[in-house]
């Protein structure tokens, strides 16, 4: 067994991190109570479904046309959210040609 020695701040540190982090874990939870893991998608893969770079993603997000969670530096949206845009886009394209 190895026995590792820290200080009591940065254990104190590591506690209080972990503790945000539940935090963090339970209001999502309770935001999104019947989601499921696969519900949510990355950057990339909203990038390669609606084909586009991840510069124009943030665009939709800068304008608020995507809706989005955050978890640290990682970024999640909801995979109805993606077709909804996709909906959107369909509509909009069908729209023009009238």
């Amino acid at each position: 067994m190895e026995i590792v020695n820290i200080e009591a701040k940065t254990f104190q540190e590591m506690l209080d991190a972990l503790f945000d982090l539940e935090k963090e874990f339970k209001l999502l939870r309770n935001q999104h109570p019947n989601c499921q893991l696969n519900e949510w998608l990355d950057n990339q893969e909203v990038c390669e479904i609606l084909n586009i770079s991840l510069r124009t993603l943030q665009y939709l997000k800068n304008r608020g046309n995507i809706t989005f969670t955050q978890i640290g530096r990682k970024t999640y949206y909801h995979r109805q959210e993606v077709m909804n845009l996709i909906k959107e886009q369909q509509y909009g394209k069908n729209t023009d040609k009238e």
